[in-house]
């Protein structure tokens, strides 16, 4: 083979290994930061690189909750550049027959998580392009063997670190699996005959704000103009929690303090709010994959 030769393969080679990485390595968990969970994932991390650039998704997922978990990975992951990875442990099973996976998405994001549900938007909103289980013998932090209860810095940190710095490329994680994850059953946002169908995945929790999933293209097919009524049902497990009528204003100030609204959110999705209150403490709202909503024009 002609040096030349010998050069470029080398550079492929590299190329191949390290272009999908940018070093930026996101975190996230429920262990909240009272103790030393979330450092000791930190440190393993900076024992593989001390290049890599850390950050925190956040640590204040409920205990055990995946759906949350699933949500803030889809809240947050378009607006990271590709080639970003993230950790994402929220492992009530963890030492169970649950798998541990890496995510290769059509956005180029990597996702190093439990496959419990974790994966359930982020694998509908972006793609699945590949998933690979993590091979503990070859990706596990050297040493750790005995432990069986904190595979968030024994194998995910360890792992997501050694992607995340270029040590290993993605196909080295492990074998291949078949191009699904777990899901979560929840209600997609749809339009039926009239009305939109949709779920609450979360609350803006500092507010009270009910945020759904009905984003701008579903919420278009009932042609609302901005001071429209909106007839909206809330319900939990099928059981009717909410009903009432609310305008679809642009912001909060467009309706008098302690009245209801119905606008866009951050994310350009249906939320409903009363200005100056909280509309989930009042009307006992919470959200999840069983809390739906029911949105038609009063028109």
């Amino acid at each position: 083979m002609k040096p030349l030769h010998v050069l470029l393969l080398a550079l492929t080679i590299c190329y191949n290994a390290t272009s999908a990485q940018s070093k930026a390595l996101v975190l996230q968990t429920d262990f909240g930061l009272k103790d030393g969970a979330v450092s000791a994932m930190k440190g393993v991390a900076f024992g593989v690189s001390n290049d890599l650039k850390i950050f925190d998704l956040t640590h204040e997922i409920p205990a055990y909750n995946i759906w949350e978990a699933a949500y803030r990975l889809e809240q947050t992951a378009p607006y990271w550049p590709a080639g970003t990875v993230f950790v994402s442990v929220v492992d009530p099973g963890v030492g169970s027959e649950r798998k541990s996976v890496v995510l290769q998405t059509n956005s180029g994001h990597y996702f190093v998580t439990p496959d419990n549900g974790t994966l359930t938007l982020i694998a509908r909103h972006l793609g699945i392009k590949a998933v690979r289980e993590i091979d503990e013998k070859r990706n596990r932090l050297p040493g750790s063997s005995a432990s069986y209860t904190f595979h968030g810095r024994d194998v995910y940190a360890y792992t997501g670190a050694r992607l995340a710095a270029g040590v290993i490329p993605f196909d080295s994680v492990g074998p291949a699996l078949p191009n699904a994850v777990v899901n979560i059953p929840y209600q997609q946002a749809e339009f039926r005959e009239g009305t939109i169908y949709g779920n609450i995945p979360i609350l803006d929790i500092q507010y009270g704000n009910v945020w759904t999933n009905i984003d701008a293209a579903t919420l278009a097919k009932l042609n609302l103009k901005y001071s429209d009524q909106l007839n909206i049902r809330i319900l939990h497990n099928k059981k009717l929690v909410f009903a009432g009528v609310m305008p679809y204003v642009t912001t909060f100030a467009a309706v008098k303090e302690g009245l209801p609204l119905a606008y866009q959110n951050s994310l350009m999705n249906l939320s409903f709010a009363i200005n100056y209150g909280n509309f989930a403490a009042q009307h006992k709202v919470a959200s999840g994959p069983e809390w739906t909503v029911e949105v038609k024009s009063n028109r």
